[in-house]
């Protein structure tokens, strides 16, 4: 079993996990896209596109993270777990996990 697939099993996430590959993805359009955990910190990024279906998708876009919008990266953990954002005036601090789920350009 996957390390994805271990984690949705535990905290019992439905719908599918999509696994991303060689840190960039390509739309259908052309753009490159890349995770929030990848953008680097003082970086500012424009939503793409939320990964993921049902209340975790819920619970990113009741944060205030939707299509469209810009997040400046403010500062990221030493080990990589919370990242701190900056999104629509106010800071935010999201998990790692979340932030993988975020294609950003």
């Amino acid at each position: 079993m996957r390390k994805n697939e271990a984690y949705a099993e535990e905290y019992g996430i439905c719908g599918e996990i999509q696994h991303i590959q060689k840190n960039t993805i390509h739309s259908e359009e052309g753009e490159n896209m890349k995770t929030l955990r990848e953008v680097k910190i003082g970086e500012t990024a424009r939503v793409l596109k939320l990964q993921g279906e049902g209340a975790i998708r819920r619970r990113i876009m009741d944060m205030g993270i939707t299509k469209g919008v810009e997040i400046y990266v403010r500062k990221v953990a030493p080990l990589g777990d919370p990242v701190e954002i900056t999104v629509r005036g106010y800071e935010l601090s999201v998990r790692k996990a979340d932030a993988e789920m975020i294609l950003v350009q």
